[in-house]
């Protein structure tokens, strides 16, 4: 179960947290679960783990750890918009919560859910398998100009617009139903020298396709406040994000909960009476070590924030 699996920036992310016995986490991207193994042994026995993820295997492997571990256990699985909107409205106080973002190893591994370039598989890339939308809806009826400003802006593909004419013309021949023959349209519609830098040719073009099957950058921006509203005063508030589209709204996200006063500068006193709702535990991203990433390439782009809630008279 989670014991293949490698958490990023698991000594950090606890280290920030500081879990303690008899208190409530919630892990609202569960995946393997390797997070969350660290924390239920440190709530204990008196402490509660709530696990949340829209990947039915994720439950699966959800319910294995919380046979092993000793804390109380729940599982919601939904996206964590629903999950968290669910919780705040059971009036659930976290005393930490953390999101870790991105495809877990295991939905990449398993070649079946269409989310790697490196198998031949049906295009998919849905987390949730019941959901209706798949990458291969996008790729064969979204007009050429939404394909292309999807890898643009979700992607941040330079080559967004020939990619997107050239899956035009090859859906006409027919139907671009598997992950080879889409990274075939890729390559061919990108010029040769950009295949050697930068990676996989088609890496950009997968992680935005993924982005928008799952609707990804607009539930995180709907997830932070409802996770804000859900954590109690005093608590901590994680994220860990793989890509510059998350880890900005992220950054954002914080850095406005942590300013106080807001009036213009040129005002000699203040007016505006806001007072700061964070205190930032990471002033900067916290990235993995290079032994981190040596051990673990997959861990090369994340970035780690965190923050703690301030009572109202801090």
């Amino acid at each position: 179960m989670t014991h293949g699996h490698v958490p990023v920036l698991a000594g950090e992310l606890i280290d920030l947290l500081d879990p303690r016995p008899g208190e409530i986490a919630v892990d609202c991207t569960f995946g393997g679960g390797g997070h969350a193994r660290l924390i239920a042994g440190r709530i204990g026995p008196t402490g509660t783990l709530i696990g949340i993820d829209r990947d039915p295997h994720a439950e699966e492997r959800f319910a294995e750890l919380a046979a092993e571990v000793t804390c109380q256990t729940r599982f919601i699985r939904a996206d964590f918009v629903t999950a968290l909107e669910q919780l705040r409205a059971e009036g659930v106080e976290a005393d930490l919560l953390y999101l870790d973002l991105g495809m877990s190893s295991m939905q990449v591994d398993a070649w079946e859910r269409g989310f790697s370039y490196a198998y031949d598989a049906p295009l998919d890339m849905r987390m949730d398998p019941a959901q209706a939308l798949t990458a291969a809806d996008i790729v064969n009826t979204w007009e050429e100009r939404r394909i292309a400003r999807i890898l643009r802006d979700y992607g941040e593909e330079r080559f967004a617009s020939q990619i997107a004419r050239a899956l035009g013309r090859a859906r006409r021949r027919e139907r671009v139903s598997t992950t080879h023959q889409l990274v075939e349209v890729i390559k061919a519609a990108v010029p040769a020298p950009a295949h050697f830098a930068g990676g996989h040719p088609a890496r950009r073009a997968f992680q935005a396709l993924r982005i928008a099957v799952n609707d990804e950058l607009a539930q995180l921006d709907t997830a932070l406040p409802l996770a804000w509203e859900v954590l109690k005063a005093d608590g901590r508030f994680a994220a860990i994000s793989f890509h510059s589209l998350e880890d900005r709204r992220v950054k954002r996200f914080l850095a406005d909960r942590a300013r106080g006063c807001v009036c213009p500068p040129e005002l000699p006193i203040c007016t505006c009476g806001h007072s700061p709702e964070a205190e930032l535990l990471t002033r900067r991203a916290l990235a993995p070590t290079p032994g981190e990433t040596a051990a673990n390439p997959r861990s090369k782009s994340a970035h780690l924030r965190a923050a703690r809630k301030l009572e109202a008279d801090e």
